[in-house]
This record gives C-alpha cells, sequence and structure tokens, in this order.
C-alpha cells in the first residue's frame, strides 16, 4: 500500500501542471480588455494599463507567466486582484463556508441516500421501493435552482427559518437546507446506485453461504453487503466531493452565503482572471487529493482489492 500511495502521489505532480497549466491558458486567453472598467465611464490611461501588464506579467509568454505563477503558488501565495486585495485571504474568508456546506451536503447525500437504497434493495418490489423510485426520479428532473427558490420562498420569505449566512461562524443549522439543496441530485442518485449494487449482492453466493451458517441479517447485509455494494457509491461521492467543494454557485447566490462559489461569481463578473486562477488550482487539488483518497478507501471496503 506505501508504494501505491507514493506512486499515486508522484502521478498526481504532472496532472496537477498539466490541468493548472490549461485552466490558466484558458482563464487569461479570454477575449477582451481585462481593465475595462476600471477606471470609471473614461478609459484608463495607457501608463495605468502599462504598470497593470507589468504587475501581471501580462506582456511575457505564456510558459514564463505560467512559471512565475506557480513559483509564486508554491510559496502559497494566490496574488493579488486588480483592487491589491489578497486572493488568499479572499478565498481563506469564503472558503469556510463552502467547507460547511460542502460537508452538510455530503452527509445529508450520504446518509440518506446509503439507508433509502439499502432499505429498497432489500425489499425489492414494495410500497417504499416504489415511493423511492418516484422521489428520486422527482429530485433528479427538477432542476437544482428550482429546488432552492421553492425552498427560499417557503422557509425563508414566508417561515422565516432561513436567514443570510455571512460569515464563517454561522450555524450549521442554518446550513441544512441550502445543504438539502446542493446533495439533492446526488441524494437521488447514492439512492439508486445503492438500491441496484444490493439488489445484485443479495443474490451473490457468498451473501448465500453467510446467510446458510446462520449469521445475523444485521450482519449479512453491514458486513457483506454493503461494503461490496459501497465501492460505486464510494466512487461516485469521491467525485462529488470536488464539486461541492468548489461551490455551486446557483445554491449559494439563492441563499446568500459568500462562499467560494459566490466568489467565483463575483470574478468572472468583474474579469479577475487572478482571483479565478487561484480558485481553480484549489478546486484542482481538492478533485486530485479526493481521487486519491477513493482509491485507497476501495482496498478498505473489499479485501480481496490490493495494490501491492
Amino acid at each position: 500500500m506505501g508504494r501505491y500511495v507514493l506512486r499515486r502521489l508522484l502521478q498526481l505532480v504532472p496532472v496537477f501542471i498539466g490541468t493548472t497549466f490549461l485552466m490558466y491558458w484558458l482563464v487569461w486567453s479570454l477575449p477582451g480588455d481585462p481593465f475595462a472598467g476600471k477606471c470609471g465611464e473614461r478609459p484608463c490611461p495607457d501608463s495605468y494599463i502599462t504598470a497593470m501588464r507589468d504587475k501581471f506579467n501580462l506582456d511575457d509568454p505564456l510558459l514564463v507567466q505560467y512559471g512565475k505563477y506557480m513559483v509564486g503558488l508554491l510559496q502559497g501565495d494566490f496574488g493579488v486582484n486588480y483592487k491589491d486585495q489578497s486572493v488568499g485571504t479572499l478565498i481563506g474568508n469564503a472558503y469556510p463556508n463552502t467547507i460547511k456546506l460542502a460537508l452538510m451536503a455530503l452527509a445529508i447525500e450520504a446518509v440518506i441516500g446509503l439507508v433509502a437504497g439499502v432499505l429498497t434493495g432489500l425489499r425489492g418490489r414494495s410500497y417504499l421501493d416504489n415511493l423511492v423510485l418516484v422521489s428520486t426520479l422527482f429530485l433528479i428532473s427538477i432542476p437544482v435552482f428550482v429546488t432552492g427558490f421553492v425552498l427560499q420562498i417557503a422557509l425563508g420569505f414566508q417561515l422565516g427559518w432561513i436567514k443570510p449566512v455571512v460569515s464563517s461562524g454561522a450555524p450549521w443549522e442554518q446550513l441544512i437546507v441550502p445543504g438539502f439543496v446542493l446533495g439533492s441530485l446526488s441524494m437521488a442518485y447514492v439512492t439508486r446506485l445503492t438500491r441496484t449494487s444490493i439488489a445484485e449482492n443479495k443474490r451473490a453466493d457468498y451473501v448465500r453461504t453467510a446467510v446458510a451458517k446462520g449469521q445475523p441479517q444485521r450482519r449479512v447485509v453491514a458486513v457483506h453487503m454493503l461494503r461490496n455494494s459501497a465501492i460505486p457509491v464510494i466512487t461516485f461521492l469521491g467525485t462529488d466531493v470536488g464539486a461541492l467543494m468548489g461551490g455551486a454557485i446557483v445554491t449559494e447566490g439563492i441563499f446568500d452565503i459568500k462562499g467560494i462559489g459566490n466568489l467565483v461569481y463575483r470574478a468572472i463578473g468583474a474579469q479577475e482572471a487572478v482571483t479565478v486562477t487561484g480558485i481553480v488550482t484549489l478546486l484542482v487539488l481538492v478533485y486530485l487529493l479526493a481521487n486519491l483518497i477513493v482509491d485507497l478507501l476501495y482496498a478498505v471496503l473489499d479485501p480481496r482489492i490490493r495494490y501491492d
């Protein structure tokens, strides 16, 4: 296992360099003047534009720009935006809300999805199974922004149960409804994946053997069926972690959550390429580490999987 982890960590280096370079090239190659509107209604003076282009290395070749950016990034410097605000500070102020929201959404989709999937997979065709299938199809069919607006109007404007999340110290209970909205689509997929895996594995020979040996039903389900059935679910959740940590622009906008999604939306609108680059670089790291953790969990869930 140790050699596998080391090999995977070494593999992450070229992947990280390749993805961040592609992202850097796409962000800084967008058409338009990045300094448009920075001086009000009047065009910016040539001296200002020259100073800004020199500050952000825009006159250097792309590889040189990327190299300078990576050197600063390795030192923990995400750069500054056009307003001389530290991008690292902006991310540090916004990311706690996004992490809490993502963890809440992940907990909701994992717990509810797994429980509903196990119950329906074990019982087969029943009233509960039909109810869950219809409910998950309903969640999949409705866009997230519709679910968010409906719950915001019903629970926020009419009942006053939802309050804006303006700081990183916001109570967890304020994130339950936004977390449900953010994780509702994934929760439906987790439920269906778990249901299908449980229904398939309960007919496997090793399950029949465990039942024939007289093992309790709870142990058969938890130790034998669920561990093998959880592999596709863990794969899905691992890829979903990156999306959740990235900050849902729609969800954070609907519930007025000052997170990464809100920050990147404002940065795109203001053409703050430095801020967008820093956020996306951080998200690349989150995706890579999440995939590494998922690969390691395979061996924990299924002892037959060995990497060394």
